[in-house]
């Protein structure tokens, strides 16, 4: 009787256990699919506006699915931004910064993760100050170095409308969030074991051919990982790029000037009063030609980004 007792209780025991994890289960799906849907709303909205006609805005039985599929917007918003040559002045600018961020930064992190010098810490803590001071709190000093380029009154340069005045930063690492990317640099460079440095000096390396040869090949993830954000941080600028550029434009000052470029190029005055709701299927499309080419870029590196997220020590 005693071990039929005890077999009936493990019994209820079990099928409550089981009602608890399937009850778990599916609110876990209904929390996890309703994140999703509000993380995935803007994306999804903006496709369903980007190809719907003008006319379904105003239909009140439109919702998500449009009644008249039409390309017509998409080729007309990339005409009022000047898709093909913006791109292009977008990636020589952007994607250039990038890289020479990228160098810059490795550098820095690889001497704040392995050299022992008076003041790392002072230094250190000036670089994480990098991350949480804005862009506008200089972006007036900044703006008056590169119009005055050099000896004020002596030797002067312009580089206002230049892409120096983009590129000098981030060669300098102090460009769009290099703070955080000297981060991720030295974090994952402490990882990295400190056997490659002594075997490369056993083989009469130095400091810097030690750090081409042997801690960069070995820092890919985190090269890459580095070189995503800092295509995205420039990519989505237009407050740094609209303070020292007039004429240059990229996709996120196109973007941010919209609303006037498509006045123009669909009624031929940019100062004509129209409603919100009129343009909005333009400015979605917008939006979308915007972030294509990143999306793109993501998914070729996916794997690479979620490797060096990891080994950066930036989660968990």
């Amino acid at each position: 009787m005693a071990e039929n007792n005890i077999s009936s209780e493990d019994s209820i025991r079990l099928r409550r256990s089981r009602a608890a994890a399937g009850l778990w289960k599916f609110f876990r799906f209904f929390i996890l699919a309703g994140l999703g849907f509000i993380i995935m709303y803007p994306l999804i909205y903006m496709v369903s506006c980007a190809f719907r006609d003008k006319s379904d805005m105003n239909d009140p039985t439109v919702m998500w699915i449009t009644r008249h599929y039409t390309l017509d917007i998409i080729k007309e918003t990339a005409a009022a931004m000047g898709f093909p040559d913006t791109l292009i002045n977008t990636a020589v600018l952007n994607l250039g910064c990038s890289l020479v961020q990228v160098i810059s930064c490795a550098v820095t992190g690889y001497g704040f993760a392995r050299f022992r010098f008076r003041g790392r810490g002072l230094l250190f803590g000036i670089v994480i100050m990098m991350i949480i001071v804005p862009p506008q709190v200089i972006s007036i000093p900044l703006y008056d170095q590169f119009r005055h380029f050099g000896i004020k009154g002596v030797a002067e340069l312009n580089l206002i409308d230049s892409m120096a005045a983009m590129y000098l930063p981030a060669a300098a690492g102090n460009g769009i969030r290099s703070g955080l990317m000297i981060l991720i640099f030295r974090q994952f460079f402490r990882e990295l074991p400190r056997e490659l440095e002594d075997a490369a000096a056993i083989d009469g390396c130095g400091a810097f051919r030690t750090f081409i040869e042997i801690m960069l090949p070995n820092s890919a993830p985190a090269l890459l990982t580095v070189f995503l954000f800092s295509v995205v941080f420039y990519w989505n600028d237009y407050y740094v790029g609209s303070s020292f550029f007039t004429e240059n434009q990229t996709i996120a000052i196109m973007l941010k000037n919209l609303d006037a470029q498509l006045k123009i190029e669909l009624f031929g005055n940019a100062s004509v009063n129209t409603g919100v709701r009129e343009l909005i299927v333009w400015k979605e499309a917008g939006c979308l030609l915007s972030i294509v080419p990143v999306l793109l870029l993501y998914v070729i590196m996916q794997r690479y980004f979620t490797e060096g997220i990891e080994r950066s020590g930036l989660v968990g």
